[in-house]
């Protein structure tokens, strides 16, 4: 396939002219497009899990103990998230979008980078991490202000130990999460959750159709930093492949859809689309 064993040089050429042959690009963005700025992934350079997989859905929704551990983790973890600023991945792409030759982003992150780097069509395709829902009444917080009533309420965690984790989690040292306090929502004193999908649970259909949607009308897929080992992102390669769309792929290491892509950049995200739009940017 062309590229997948070029130098890295001659890759950075080949994404330029894949570029430039594919005008209307949907960028797919995975965790890797993040890690240059602070956020860890969850996936090593062979897409196998670099820790323990994160908490799922039916877990979160059976077990109080499991959600008061989500919460005090987050409370952790979750000022380095809102606190990381967009890298020149981000920016890059922002930056293909203001010149036309990104029609549209469609992130498997829930960090809100793309936005904040100024990117306008963007799919945020496993929700927003800066909002938190009821899954009672279905009323709608920030998630700052949900992180201020926690650290009220769990004073003793303000200089515990931690270390980042993926997603504004964070791993803990010799915490008793019995004795952490979770805030119930204000409105009917329900559970509250992160407004992002969960391992275990579906993405919503509208989302997974605007994001088909737009690939229908795209010239080709660009993958960035994703290793798509998960079902919601891998399908936009299977479907990109089932239209005929060429597929490239900018990723450090293997991915789901090596077989389907006629280019694979390994190289950093930052990197590889810095060099694209300096070259195609005429701004």
């Amino acid at each position: 396939m062309t590229g997948m064993n070029r130098e890295p040089d001659s890759q950075h050429v080949d994404l330029r002219e894949f570029a430039r042959r594919n005008r209307r690009l949907v960028a797919l963005t995975g965790a890797g497009c993040s890690t240059e700025s602070g956020i860890p992934d969850y996936r090593d350079e062979r897409g196998e899990w670099k820790r323990s997989p994160p908490i799922q859905l039916r877990e979160f929704l059976a077990d109080g103990r499991a959600r008061q551990r989500y919460w005090a983790r987050s409370l952790r973890g979750w000022p380095v998230v809102a606190a990381a600023q967009p890298n020149a991945g981000h920016r890059a792409l922002a930056r293909l979008e203001s010149q036309g030759f990104v029609a549209q982003v469609i992130t498997q992150n829930v960090d809100g980078l793309h936005q904040r780097a100024g990117s306008r069509a963007v799919i945020d395709l496993h929700g927003r991490l800066d909002e938190v829902v009821c899954l009672e009444c279905d009323a709608v917080r920030t998630r700052a202000a949900l992180q201020t009533e926690l650290e009220d309420l769990n004073p003793q965690l303000a200089t515990q130990t931690a270390t980042l984790a993926p997603d504004g989690d964070a791993d803990l040292h010799d915490v008793d999460y019995g004795r952490f306090r979770v805030p119930e929502c204000g409105d009917c004193g329900g559970v509250l959750k992160p407004r992002v999908v969960f391992f275990g649970e579906s993405v919503p259909r509208p989302r997974v159709d605007e994001a088909v949607e737009r690939l229908k009308q795209a010239d080709a897929l660009l993958v960035v930093g994703s290793s798509l080992m998960v079902w919601s992102g891998f399908r936009f390669a299977r479907l990109a492949r089932e239209l005929g769309l060429p597929i490239a792929i900018v990723n450090l290491g293997r991915t789901r859809a090596d077989d389907l892509a006629s280019l694979h950049v390994r190289a950093p995200c930052g990197e590889a689309l810095a060099g694209l739009a300096a070259a195609l940017c005429a701004c």
